[in-house]
């Protein structure tokens, strides 16, 4: 038969029926729609989350990393007769240096590399600032302002004052909010601080951020680099980290293992340094993705079920089309293309409705708890997931709608008239 009849019987069928039509694409619509709010947001929690993450972790981290050695002993020089057993209990270490050497040199072969976006030198140090007879831990980061801008984006985390005011003043200081507030201070108090081999210094608070982690809040602030070497009585090329921001985050391992080949220190890739929080992503992803395809096949289930209640009720419809000549495929055509048709109007009504509901969400204000980078609820747009949509509810549609066309296709209809 031609292709045209069958298409029309197939619309006769669709609309002489419409609630179960109707449901049928609604089965389609809502699982297709809920997968893709579903997915759309817990993917943008975990790029929130490392985003966050990465706010204070640099891509590569490049440090010495000092290991005791108690192989050698100075003992050997003082008793070099070999008979005799020397034991030597409680060893202390020898006083080594935490610096980089060679740190320019470094700094330059890395600015060099093509798949790095920016280096920074830091240089911290524990601190205690002083609050009336009470003394407050604290970190102060020596750091390139403008090479740290680059590598964590803090600009977004300012909250009074701005990080440039380091470049103007040899005495600032920027410091977390909640280390401010601790010591009740704002723009423009001074403050005193420190360092734990007893040297002090008076600096200016020229601005404040927030991470929106109280670890980092409460105890953190940076200065300049000249600024941590003169408290802690080191010269100017004392540095002893390098924070690396590659183009591409993916390649931080890779790259984090050609660094330590390369330079000899330990380079240490944000992978390595946030692995607890890359294992939670793996368990919110595949926890996402199992009840994203629970509900899809629920509804392709649904779907099975209504398409085989049609064509039990079509049976007579069936008997007399076979009766009037048309063969197996026309019967399987005319209800597959029934299938197709509930498959692509519930797609494109379940992307519609995912994407309204997913723009709702994302425009939805979050009730912020200290967190100034997230306003509303982090929600990801991504065409994949639409696509994937498409996809799955077309070829449900059609699987489902395939084995009651075959049982129909193969009904004697002599039987069927004959009741």
């Amino acid at each position: 038969m031609a292709l045209p009849v069958n298409l029309e019987i197939a619309k006769t069928h669709l609309l002489s029926r419409k609630k179960q039509s109707i449901v049928a694409m609604l089965g389609v619509t809502f699982g297709i729609a809920m997968f893709i709010l579903m997915i759309s947001f817990m993917k943008g929690v975990n790029k929130f989350l490392q985003d966050t993450m990465l706010a204070s972790t640099a891509d590569i981290k490049i440090y010495n990393d000092v290991k005791t050695d108690f192989s050698s002993s100075v003992t050997a020089d003082y008793f070099q007769d070999s008979s005799q057993l020397v034991v030597v209990r409680h060893q202390k270490p020898k006083n080594v240096n935490l610096n980089i050497k060679s740190a320019d040199q470094i700094i330059a072969d890395l600015k060099d590399n093509p798949k790095v976006l920016a280096v920074s030198p830091m240089l911290s140090s524990q601190v205690f600032f002083n609050y009336g007879p009470v003394q407050l831990n604290g970190i102060i980061k020596g750091v390139n302002i403008l090479e740290e801008i680059r590598i964590f984006d803090l600009k977004d985390k300012i909250v009074s004052g701005r990080l440039e005011n380091l470049l103007t003043s040899d005495n600032g200081i920027v410091m977390g909010v909640g280390l401010a507030k601790k010591l009740h201070v704002s723009m423009g108090d001074m403050v005193t601080l420190a360092s734990p081999t007893g040297n002090s210094m008076r600096l200016r608070v020229v601005g404040t951020f927030q991470m929106g982690m109280a670890m980092v809040d409460d105890v953190n602030s940076y200065v300049n680099i000249a600024t941590v070497q003169q408290i802690l009585g080191k010269d100017n090329s004392y540095i002893t980290t390098i924070n690396v921001k590659l183009k591409d985050l993916n390649f931080a391992s890779a790259e984090a293992i050609s660094c330590e080949k390369k330079y000899g220190y330990k380079a240490e890739s944000w992978e390595v340094t946030n692995a607890s929080v890359q294992t939670s992503n793996v368990v919110r992803d595949v926890l996402t993705i199992v009840v994203s395809a629970t509900m899809l096949i629920v509804a392709g289930f649904g779907i099975y079920n209504i398409m085989n209640m049609l064509i039990t009720n079509k049976m007579k419809d069936i008997a007399i089309l076979k009766a009037q000549g048309f063969a197996q495929k026309d019967i399987i055509q005319i209800f597959l293309t029934q299938s197709i048709i509930i498959g692509l109007l519930g797609a494109i009504a379940g992307l519609l409705l995912g994407f309204l509901l997913s723009y709702g969400l994302s425009r939805v204000p979050f009730p912020s708890q200290g967190m100034v980078s997230l306003k509303t609820f982090p929600v990801i747009f991504e065409i994949k997931y639409y696509v994937f949509g498409v996809l799955f509810g077309v070829i449900t549609t059609l699987v489902a709608g395939l084995m009651p066309s075959i049982k129909a296709s193969k009904i004697d209809p002599v039987a069927i008239l004959r009741g």
